[in-house]
């Protein structure tokens, strides 16, 4: 019996025994012969000959993954992301000193022998048998392609890389075969410029150019004598030759690579010494991998760039497909990110919001007209340690953002105001608006009337609020009470119609509860882009078009380039123009003097409306010119947080409303991203106002606001997002996800005591 060693395993017998049998019958294979058993040293290569005809020639190489771009509108790039970070390039793209290196040092018989090395598996075999173990391989570089492209199949799957790398007969004689169909089927120069775009060259760089990019910060065809001999010295252990972490061992193992060369002819000695005397001049890139790498707080655009890609259709039936297509990388994703706005946005919410801050503050701006999403950030970074956050304020839940978006308040009320005029309630119309009343009951649904059985009751923000109003007047001073009336007058079924139209739905996806806590008053939670989309639609004269984050991509499979189909807006009409000219012409009247006159911007026309929820838990402000539309939320993700006696930014506020904090970081957000742009005017209407001396003020003296302390010169609008009976679409989401970011605490959900009633 064979002779074990004290340590275990094979004796040096056993182990040349084992090295002869693979490497002789690899030999036997290609002559076309087969051995009888080479019974001294125990292994029956006959056998093994006759069952490797059995075994499948085809190598079905997957295409190579490589970095993803993500672009903006101007072709910037955004961000990179990647699997694994590699460019495929052509061989006339690499160095011939890089290809010289790596076949001196891995194989400097490659264009001398086939996919097996007879002479070399006898050099091994004779030098592993004096040391008395396996001290040197006799793999080719065409078997080290093959293994590597085993490697790159079986992805970041343990168990398949475990497979792929396990040193066996079986696997041995699998790539051999293997190897002989891809010298017939490839070449010499395929299989040198494919291995040197799949093989790892340590420090995250998978490929040639991407090592040259890490180590140097410079193409691969660009690549001295010395980085060349460097690289190539990495591939046999890029964690022990790795010249970041042990620059003397890199050095060493260069030096080697350069004697190799010169040894082979492919430089001569004086150069080879002159190198080595060279320093390794390292200029390393550190590896810039996904979205938290992204420019101007674009981190969240790019990782709604992301999961639109995962659920469209469009890019594959399933999400494990899509996923499959965006692991593989190679894609150029131009979107329609505008860099000027982008940065606008980006400024403003770090000029009035701190990071740190107990509340945030997202903001999204779209393109009226085509759908397109030109700026998408927040105030709190894109990341995983304190005061960051990965999820996407500014979005729907399915595509990365909060559990159920945010209460919106009284920006909800244009929408209402909309239906009523498709509905040819005139923009004249008056209505009592007293200070505080009954919901009205019953109201007409889409099925059947809603009853106001609980007895809820709403109020306006002051007492001096007292009606009759008209809608030009109510929407400036955001009367709650004009609308509920307004509601009840024409019925929730048109409301729900009009949402479904502007595809204004909660953050989770749901359509809007049919009652008229929700349906005026703003009470569930949406998203900044979902407003800002609907919005748009005024801007637009009454077309919405879906919103859109990617203009293009092409992807690239080894070196070819191909297209591919991406998702456009579709835009349809929601309302006629005259009722989009007519919200136009009042929200002009709320920046011009009303609730959102702090936000109104002076060089171009501009309309919007503001929004702040019962117990100052969100303030928001949507507005837009005829050319961007843009929304803007202040709130905890929480919605712990009642934004009263409160620092924000660094400024004090005693109360928060849609009027102060949003309004000017829309302000100062549109005002950057508009510079220089066109200033096209909206197509107003004539709306009488109504008797100006008419006392409307008969109880200023007896103003009782319930916040103390409110500035009345920037009056703030919102109404009850805490509503009870009339928050439907919200009860199963009480507790939210632990009352994490984007999760609703069961504090939410309050009983009457606070009434139906909405603030401004």
């Amino acid at each position: 019996m064979p002779k074990k060693r004290s340590g275990g395993g094979l004796s040096p017998t056993q182990q040349a025994a084992k090295f002869l049998g693979v490497s002789v019958l690899a030999g036997a294979v290609l002559a076309g012969i087969a051995l009888p058993a080479v019974g001294a040293l125990g292994l029956a290569a006959k056998g093994s000959v006759e069952s490797f005809d059995a075994l499948p020639a085809n190598l079905k190489t997957p295409p190579l993954s490589q970095r993803t771009a993500i672009l903006d509108a101007e072709g910037g790039t955004i961000a990179t992301v990647y699997s694994r970070d590699r460019t495929v390039v052509d061989l006339k793209d690499i160095s011939p000193y890089m290809q010289k290196a790596i076949v001196a040092i891995e194989d400097s018989r490659f264009y001398e022998h086939g996919a097996v090395d007879l002479k070399g598996v006898l050099r091994a075999l004779n030098k592993n048998a004096r040391s008395g173990g396996v001290s040197e391989g006799a793999s080719t570089l065409t078997q080290q392609y093959v293994k590597n492209v085993f490697v790159e199949e079986a992805g970041d799957d343990p168990t398949k890389v475990a497979q792929a790398t396990q040193q066996t007969i079986g696997r041995k004689i699998q790539e051999l075969k293997l190897a002989i169909q891809v010298e017939e089927e490839l070449g010499k120069k395929k299989i040198l410029e494919n291995y040197l775009n799949i093989t790892f060259f340590g420090q995250q760089a998978y490929g040639v150019e991407a090592a040259s990019q890490r180590y140097f910060s410079k193409h691969a065809k660009d690549l001295t004598v010395q980085e060349a001999a460097l690289l190539a010295g990495i591939v046999q252990s890029p964690s022990r030759y790795d010249p970041v972490n042990d620059e003397a061992e890199a050095t060493k193992r260069r030096n080697v690579v350069l004697t190799r060369m010169a040894q082979v002819g492919d430089i001569s000695p004086a150069q080879a010494e002159k190198a080595k005397k060279a320093p390794l001049g390292l200029k390393v890139s550190k590896p810039k991998n996904g979205c938290i790498t992204a420019v101007n707080d674009a981190s969240f655009f790019c990782d709604y760039v992301r999961e639109v890609f995962l659920s469209e259709p469009v890019f594959g039936k399933t999400r494990k497909d899509r996923a499959k297509v965006w692991n593989q990388g190679g894609l150029t994703i131009r979107t329609t990110l505008d860099p000027q706005a982008q940065e606008s946005v980006h400024q403003s919410l770090k000029d009035h919001v701190n990071k740190s801050d107990s509340v945030a503050a997202a903001s999204t701006l779209v393109e009226p007209g085509t759908g397109r999403i030109v700026a998408m950030g927040q105030s709190k970074p894109y990341g995983y340690g304190k005061n960051e956050t990965e999820i996407n304020y500014s979005v729907d839940h399915a595509v990365g953002g909060s559990n159920y978006g945010f209460p919106t308040g009284s920006t909800f009320k244009p929408f209402l105001a909309a239906a009523a005029l498709e509905e040819n309630v005139p923009a004249t119309k008056e209505y009592s608006s007293p200070y505080d009343m009954d919901y009205p009951s019953p109201i007409q649904t889409c099925d059947k009337p809603w009853i106001n059985d609980s007895g809820y009751r709403l109020e306006n923000e002051n007492e001096s609020e007292v009606g009759p109003y008209r809608l030009k007047e109510a929407m400036a001073k955001s009367v709650n009470t004009y609308f509920v009336q307004m509601l009840a007058d024409i019925g929730l079924c048109p409301v729900a119609s009009m949402a479904d139209k502007l595809h204004v739905h909660q953050g989770n996806g749901d359509k809007l509860p049919q009652n008229p806590s929700a349906l005026a008053l703003g009470s569930v939670g949406m998203s900044p882009l979902t407003m800002a989309s609907a919005y748009a639609t005024f801007a637009s004269r009454g077309m919405y078009c879906t919103p859109v984050a990617i203009e293009s991509i092409t992807q690239k499979v080894g070196n070819k380039q191909k297209s591919l189909e991406v998702p456009k807006s579709t835009c349809s009409r929601a309302m006629t123009e005259k009722t989009a000219d007519s919200v136009n012409t009042l929200l002009q009247g709320v920046v011009d003097s009303g609730t959102g006159k702090a936000a109104g911007l002076s060089d171009r026309a501009n309309a919007g409306k503001t929004g702040t929820t019962d117990e100052r838990k969100n303030a928001w402000f949507v507005g837009y010119t005829p050319n961007m539309s843009g929304a803007v939320w202040v709130g905890s993700a929480s919605q712990e947080v009642e934004m009263k006696d409160i620092t924000i930014g660094g400024v004090y506020h005693p109360l928060v409303f849609g009027g102060a904090v949003p309004g000017p970081i829309w302000k100062d957000a549109m005002t950057g991203a508009l510079s220089g742009k066109d200033s096209p005017s909206f197509n107003l209407v004539d709306i009488p106002d109504g008797d100006k001396n008419k006392d409307k003020d008969k109880n200023k003296d007896k103003d009782k606001d319930k916040d103390k302390g409110r500035d009345e010169d920037k009056p703030d609008d919102g109404n009850n997002g805490d509503d009870d009976g009339f928050i439907a679409g919200l009860t199963n989401g009480g507790t939210g996800d632990g009352g994490g970011d984007g999760g609703f605490p069961g504090n939410l959900i309050q009983g009457p005591g606070n009434g139906p009633g909405g603030r401004r």
